[in-house]
């Protein structure tokens, strides 16, 4: 592995192109989006080495990823890519960008909410009803258990109830809003 704290304009212009891979299982977000690409380092023999941080220890779509930033970089002229996994500082959906929040609004899902907290994150099973009031469960809606609502991305009301804590894929949960009654997709929290 290549270390190093300063980046060279080559390996900056590297990190965007591998930035610009769309996400396997989202394709409306990039890997930079997405905040899973962490570096590219260029060695002396002009090797290239990118860092990935998966979403979670086992993601099966690094393997895409991987193949896919291989594939960008070979078609810019780099012959040897190698990417490697790194597990730490963990993924976490803090590192998702402002663009790609915005960007999973648009497409109709409800981004994760913000929660960088110091130290481990617990985790819970809360309620699933995130609007003001009794939550599902005798919980207060916006307590600790529930720190903030989940806007529909269709309407934008917070009067919103989950159905299933698992979605299309395992990083995502299954609401629906009550007030427009229109199901979507929330990118759990993580």
């Amino acid at each position: 592995m290549v270390t190093g704290t300063s980046t060279t304009p080559l390996e900056e212009e590297l990190r965007r192109l591998a930035g610009s891979v769309p996400d396997p299982e989202l394709p409306v977000l990039t890997l930079e989006d997405l905040g899973v690409l962490r570096a590219v380092h260029v060695g002396g023999t002009g090797a290239v080495e990118v860092e990935l941080t998966p979403t979670y220890t086992g993601c099966p779509a690094i393997e895409a990823m991987s193949a896919d930033i291989e594939r960008v970089l070979h078609d810019h002229g780099v012959r040897e890519v190698s990417v490697h996994t790194v597990l730490s500082p963990a993924w976490s959906t803090d590192d998702i960008s402002d663009e790609g929040r915005r960007k999973l609004r648009e497409f109709g899902i409800a981004p994760p909410r913000t929660q960088r907290p110091a130290g481990p994150v617990p985790v819970e099973l809360g309620p699933v009803r995130t609007a003001t009031g009794t939550a599902t469960g005798g919980a207060p809606a916006g307590d600790a258990a529930d720190p903030a609502p989940v806007a529909c991305p269709h309407c934008g009301s917070t009067d919103t109830e989950l159905l299933s804590r698992f979605s299309s894929t395992a990083c995502k949960a299954l609401r629906r809003c009550l007030s427009c009654r229109e199901p979507f997709d929330h990118f759990k929290e993580l």
